[in-house]
């Protein structure tokens, strides 16, 4: 356990001054999933202000979140909360609390073994990986059948020359991981 705060360590790890919200709400009112959402923005800011870090991290909102960036566009302190969000992701990964949406933090995990492994998305491998391992096979069966008649869905992914890029990228940040988790 941590010697910080949880509000320092939120607001270290993001970059933003949680001390600024006044909880005027403009963020949850203008949230277009926050009917979704088992605390809104505002709350879990208040909730960070108040400590109650298992609450926060274990929350569905962190991972519902689309970071659409609507809630920190519209706050009159500029306090970027989709930001916010994200480093609350990361936190909630780290700390083992088990995640309010179980297969969303799956499927973060699945889109970027996608792109390690083939440089960008292709929504075939990225479905078929997911559903392997959610065992959840028929679940959006006919979702996916409508979007392949529609070309939305390919067979086979479309040609990519920056895979070395890509790797480079996910190299870097392996690396920089690693040299954070020895400090």
């Amino acid at each position: 356990m941590s010697s910080k705060s949880f509000l320092s360590e939120v607001m270290e790890l993001s970059g933003q001054n949680l001390q600024a919200c006044y909880q005027c709400q403009k963020c949850s009112a203008g949230c277009p999933v926050a009917y979704a959402m088992d605390i809104l923005p505002n709350q879990i800011l208040r909730h960070i202000q108040y400590e109650h870090r298992e609450k926060v991290l274990g929350s569905k909102t962190i991972w519902i979140c689309a970071s659409c960036y609507t809630c920190s566009v519209r706050c009159p302190n500029d306090i970027d909360i989709a930001r916010i969000m994200d480093s609350l992701r990361e936190m909630a990964l780290r700390s083992g609390v088990p995640p309010g949406e179980k297969e969303i933090p799956l499927f973060h995990s699945v889109f970027l073994d996608t792109i390690r492994s083939k440089g960008r998305i292709h929504e075939l491998s990225l479905i078929l990986q997911f559903k392997s391992k959610t065992k959840d096979f028929f679940k959006d069966a006919a979702l996916g059948w409508k979007m392949y008649r529609k070309g939305k869905i390919k067979l086979l992914p479309s040609k990519f020359g920056g895979g070395k890029e890509i790797q480079e990228i996910f190299k870097g940040f392996e690396k920089r991981e690693g040299a954070g988790s020895q400090s």
